[in-house]
């Protein structure tokens, strides 16, 4: 019945083939061996948008998120604070490829999670979708943040 739940969901959330779609800053394309996703993306690409985030929203629409775009790979953490609905936060190098993912990041909590080392940008999606559409370190994400000359997926 889960796996019947995840393809549904992830018929739902990539829609029309993404392989003909070029790539738009406000989409990212998720692909790996369970199948292909998409979703709509605010960016937040400056330290303030960062430092702001998805604080105070009640919701989330379940496809969408937003995209954390860092300047170089570097370290990095998040925590909570202000946050009100639970979050899975895909950490993804700047290969494309995700690194590590955290599930269910609790509301208000000021723990701080770590993302790692050599994180470019980091998709923050409604918690515990992750796990429904099988996304794992190694999937790969496409979106106009990653060098086309080393991104494992690359913008057209």
């Amino acid at each position: 019945m889960r796996k019947i739940l995840a393809l549904l969901l992830a018929i739902s959330i990539a829609g029309p083939a993404l392989a003909d779609q070029g790539c738009a800053t406000d989409r990212v394309d998720l692909r790996g061996p369970w199948g292909q996703a998409s979703f709509s993306v605010e960016v937040a690409d400056d330290r303030q948008e960062r430092a702001q985030g998805l604080m105070h929203r009640k919701s989330l629409p379940r496809s969408s998120g937003m995209l954390f775009v860092y300047e170089h790979p570097q370290r990095v953490s998040f925590w909570m604070r202000n946050t009100l609905i639970p979050l899975d936060m895909i950490f993804v190098g700047a290969d494309g490829r995700v690194r590590r993912i955290h599930e269910n990041a609790i509301p208000l909590d000021e723990t701080g999670i770590p993302g790692g080392t050599d994180i470019l940008a980091v998709l923050e999606i409604n918690g515990g979708l992750s796990g429904v559409l099988g996304l794992a370190p190694g999937t790969e994400m496409r979106h106009p943040a990653f060098d086309p000359e080393h991104a494992a997926w690359p913008c057209p």
